[in-house]
């Protein structure tokens, strides 16, 4: 578990950076970029690693049925990871999109997952990105960008995020976790 909680304060550390200090976050120029890079990628290496290592400690059970929400929120959020990327409708309507993303990813992981490991991982990286939010929303005032595909990059957004949850259900099948049954009890 150290290993998980290591990584998740190395993302931490690494994200909050350009907000909590950015005179030297901006002193680094390109280097800083290629440093929150290098620092993200060994966080979810940890974050990884950690997880996959953590002893089963059960905290709740979750409710029957529940991966099917999971499934729906999953594609909620792959949507909106996309929303930035392929500038459709919801491009000039959402402040923070991937942000979103990341909530809506935690709180579908936390309703399959009521163990501790699951509880820190998805509910710090929750906590996170709605803690980043605050402090982007403080630190500058939000111009809706202009232009954008319009239904087109919607449409675009969405083929690409029903290609990814495939992919991604593939993946968590191959480590034997099968996304599509219902539940994961």
């Amino acid at each position: 578990m150290i290993w998980l909680i290591l990584g998740l304060v190395l993302w931490v550390a690494a994200h909050f950076f350009k907000r909590v200090a950015p005179e030297a976050r901006a002193a680094l120029g390109e280097r800083g970029k290629m440093v929150v890079t290098v620092l993200s990628v060994l966080a979810v290496v940890l974050m990884v690693v950690g997880y996959r290592g953590a002893d089963l400690v059960a905290v709740y059970a979750p409710l029957p049925g529940m991966g099917h929400l999971n499934n729906t929120l999953m594609l909620v959020s792959l949507f909106l990871f996309g929303v930035g990327g392929t500038k459709g409708v919801l491009y000039p309507k959402i402040r923070h999109p991937m942000l979103w993303g990341v909530v809506v990813w935690a709180v579908a992981h936390l309703l399959v997952n009521g163990d501790q490991a699951s509880i820190v991982l998805f509910g710090g990286m929750g906590i996170w990105a709605l803690i980043s939010m605050v402090l982007i929303n403080r630190a500058e005032v939000w111009v809706a960008p202009v232009g954008g595909r319009g239904i087109k990059g919607d449409a675009m957004n969405l083929a690409g995020t029903v290609v990814l949850l495939g992919v991604i259900a593939m993946i968590h099948a191959w480590l034997g976790h099968p996304v599509f049954l219902g539940t994961y009890s």
